[in-house]
């Protein structure tokens, strides 16, 4: 059976749900500390890479299991009239993220509302390696995070608003879903392990609800 998510779907496709309000963070040393840092040059930024896990009694060779190292690509975010949509040409990856009204009444082709939040459906993180987002275009952007746990809860999830002069580099095993522009456009660098295991939580079907993260302060 495949439990993987399917990303890509026409937004009515999802139901109205009851919304679950995110806090909103300026992102700083201190704010960031708990899921990971902020990145002031990434071209000399290593990412975490996990060693694979022991099958059993007998340990993983020393210098062996951690060894295949990072992809790196552009991170395409960009609203399509009321839908965020992402893509990511490291992992080949693209996404609905979610929307800036209930989905039964997003429009695909025009911005019906302000965009001022995005109503999330889904997390995911990574338990091969850490993740950096450096934003190429140097805007505000915001990257809703957990503390690592398969007990996600919605009252868990806090969103980090950072100002686009620095990237930010999440730990393994951190909830995140993917950047969220301020604006109607953005391009990030990104950086991740290459193995690229990915855990998911679609929030509306475990939870009810949508999470509503913020995107402006």
């Amino acid at each position: 059976m495949n439990n993987a998510p399917q990303y890509i779907f026409e937004a009515d496709e999802k139901p109205t749900l009851p919304l679950h309000q995110v806090p909103l963070i300026v992102a700083t040393e201190e704010t960031v500390e708990p899921y990971g840092c902020l990145v002031d040059d990434p071209d000399n930024f290593q990412i975490e890479i996990v060693k694979w896990p022991a099958q059993g009694w007998r340990p993983i060779d020393d210098g062996t299991g951690d060894e295949g190292g990072f992809v790196e690509g552009i991170f395409h975010g960009a609203w399509e009239g009321d839908i965020l949509m992402g893509s990511n040409e490291a992992v080949g990856g693209n996404y609905v993220l979610g929307w800036s009204r209930d989905p039964q009444s997003a429009s695909k082709t025009e911005a019906t509302c302000p965009r001022d939040q995005v109503l999330l459906w889904h997390m995911n993180y990574h338990p091969d390696g850490g993740q950096l987002f450096y934003p190429i275009d140097n805007k505000p952007f915001v990257v809703p995070v957990a503390l690592p746990g398969d007990d996600l809860t919605p009252d868990k999830v806090v969103a980090l608003w950072c100002d686009g002069s620095k990237g930010l580099y999440i730990h393994p095993n951190i909830w995140h879903e993917g950047i969220f522009p301020v604006e109607d456009t953005q391009r990030f660098l990104d950086r991740q392990g290459r193995v690229h295991a990915r855990v998911s939580c679609d929030i509306g079907v475990e939870f009810g609800v949508y999470l509503n993260v913020p995107l402006k302060r």
